[in-house]
């Protein structure tokens, strides 16, 4: 059995025991990656010396007793949108095909701090701009459940190797629902935090005002104990918050007696899969057996989520993609004439089909025609919708419900239809307007063997309460390996 089958907590408690050295847990990684990589392409770069390198390093700080903790010796991957000093950092783009920071994301920092080993950089949507994976300019990921299926996206190269035992666990970041969305089509655990709670410095930006980076695993004990070593307060990032609370191990209790857990009725009609709505419905009377009090209740503005949150999102991305202009840094077009032929050849053969969609509609929502009639009344939309969340609370400690209205479909589908993708956020978009925190769990499969997810969501610095939940659930369920693994 590979060691990338434990847990974090179960391989860095053999590390720590002299059961196995941090080499031959790296090394074993790097060779569940050269034998499935072909086969799923989850990872856009394998830093194979690099990994070594740091796997020696931590193995000395082990065992002078400075790394003691639950991630210490544990092979890692990193989605490729954080920057990474020295180690190519490409957003799944042609446009940064050629780009090695200077320098390290902070919550990349402090997961090396903590003991990881980071063994290289995960596939991902162009510059996390899709929901599958199939956008990225080196090719789709494929979800190692069924390669005949995406693995959801744009984290999904991270969760793909998470699910196939390529990694024990990794970091995603998460816009509109691309950490849960993911990690429910691949069957393992994903969280999105509070807004603030980890520092996006090193984090190249899609939405600024809704990105926010996360943990992936195999359950929620190591997502836990993941959020717990990269969050914190960073001056470097103008968005991060101070906060105090930052102990979420301490969530892990499978009590649920006397939580109040609300389920939005406009989250389980028309459009939902019956298999998605029977796993979500028994999610809800496990939860009820264990003590906690489940109800159903009328959220409101579900169908304005999806409309508000690509206006918003659109409109950042137009403003933050500016600078990939072929002067500064990345890819540059070969045979130009003059400086504004330059910038309009790099922009439009750097770019893929996809980015160039969303940057022209956010240029448009932005144009002095347009900016009242749409970027103003989605932001305007976007506060009322955390209104009816902060409505929801006043009433329930979290919020139940799907992740997806489906399981994961097949290559090539969503990308003949771009509208019926977007629509398939419907479920996780708010979350990131809203600035809330949300978690994803495996609750099972459906008829063709597809992972199903279900979904915690919890108020502004409640991750507490929706690890409690999620975990709580967890316990009753016995984890499923993917085929692959």
């Amino acid at each position: 059995m590979s060691l990338t089958n434990l847990t974090a907590a179960a391989l860095s408690g053999k590390i720590r025991a002299k059961e196995v050295s941090v080499e031959e847990a790296v090394k074993d990684a790097l060779a569940q990656i050269r034998k499935k990589e072909p086969a799923i392409h989850s990872f856009v770069t394998v830093d194979e010396q690099g990994a070594l390198d740091q796997a020696r390093k931590v193995q000395e700080r082990i065992d002078s007793g400075e790394l003691n903790g639950p991630l210490a010796g544990v092979p890692m991957a990193v989605k490729d949108n954080l920057c990474t000093e020295d180690l190519l950092t490409t957003c799944g783009s042609k446009m940064l095909s050629n780009f090695v920071p200077s320098y390290t994301a902070q919550a990349v920092i402090r997961l090396k701090q903590a003991g990881a080993v980071i063994l290289g950089k995960t596939n991902m949507d162009e510059f996390a701009m899709g929901s599958t994976t199939e956008t990225s300019y080196y090719g789709p990921t494929k979800n190692p459940w069924n390669t005949r299926h995406v693995p959801g996206g744009s984290s999904g190269g991270s969760c793909a190797a998470v699910a196939a035992e390529e990694c024990v666990c990794a970091l995603g970041s998460d816009t509109g629902g691309s950490i849960r969305q993911p990690s429910a089509f691949c069957g393992v655990t994903g969280l999105k935090p509070t807004y603030g709670t980890v520092s996006r410095y090193g984090l190249v930006a899609y939405g600024s005002s809704l990105d926010q980076i996360g943990p992936i695993a195999r359950n929620v004990s190591d997502c836990a104990a993941i959020l717990e070593a990269i969050a914190g307060y960073d001056k470097k990032d103008s968005t991060s918050l101070r906060r105090s609370d930052l102990d979420f191990t301490s969530a892990l209790a499978e009590d649920v007696k006397g939580m109040k857990i609300g389920i939005p009725r406009d989250y389980m009609g028309q459009g939902l899969d019956p298999q998605v709505r029977k796993a979500v419905n028994e999610a809800a009377d496990v939860l009820q057996e264990l003590g906690a009090q489940v109800e159903e209740f009328d959220l409101s503005l579900t169908e304005y989520a999806i409309p508000a949150y690509y206006v918003i999102a659109c409109a950042e991305a137009s403003s933050n993609l500016e600078r990939f202009d072929g002067i500064k840094y990345g890819w540059r077009t070969q045979s130009y004439e003059g400086l504004h032929q330059m910038y309009k050849k790099t922009r439009s053969q750097g770019f893929g089909t996809e980015v160039k969609r969303r940057i022209m509609l956010g240029s448009f929502v932005l144009s002095s025609g347009y900016y009242d009639a749409y970027y103003l009344k989605a932001l305007r939309t976007k506060a009322l919708i955390k209104q009816a969340f902060d409505r929801a609370f006043a009433a329930y400690d979290v919020i139940l419900g799907p992740v997806s209205p489906t399981t994961a479909p097949p290559i090539g589908k969503s990308l003949l239809d771009p509208i019926q993708m977007y629509l398939g956020d419907i479920y996780t978009v708010s979350v990131n307007l809203a600035s809330l925190a949300g978690i994803s769990v495996p609750a099972g499969v459906d008829a063709d063997g597809l992972p199903i997810g279900v979904q915690f969501i919890g108020d502004c610095f409640q991750e507490k309460k929706i690890i409690r939940a999620a975990y709580a659930l967890e316990q009753t369920k016995s984890y499923q390996r993917c085929p692959i693994a």
